[in-house]
């Protein structure tokens, strides 16, 4: 993945706010993963059209007190396209 690619939801799958669990969760065809606060707001930005590079910025803009979140949400959104949550595509 490089910070020029675009996350989006694969098809069928889409974060929500689940008021039963009291977090954000992942829902897809075969269930639902429960998301940590750090994981929803990360997946909140990836709408299909902003870059990671764009998601890093307004999460640095959002917590400047981090530091830099730049390796963590590579990270995360690594790990969500290995769970087949998301997909990464390049730019049109």
């Amino acid at each position: 993945m490089n910070d020029l690619q675009i996350p989006a939801f694969r098809r069928g799958y889409r974060m929500q706010w689940e008021a039963a669990q009291e977090s954000h969760v992942v829902l897809y065809p075969e269930g639902m993963a429960k998301l940590n606060e750090t994981a929803a707001l990360i997946l909140e930005l990836v709408d299909g059209k902003q870059s990671v590079a764009a998601i890093i910025a307004t999460l640095d803009a959002r917590f400047p007190e981090a530091g830099g979140v730049g390796e963590d949400v590579k990270e995360f959104l690594q790990s969500a396209i290995e769970q087949k949550w998301i997909m990464c595509r390049e730019p049109a």
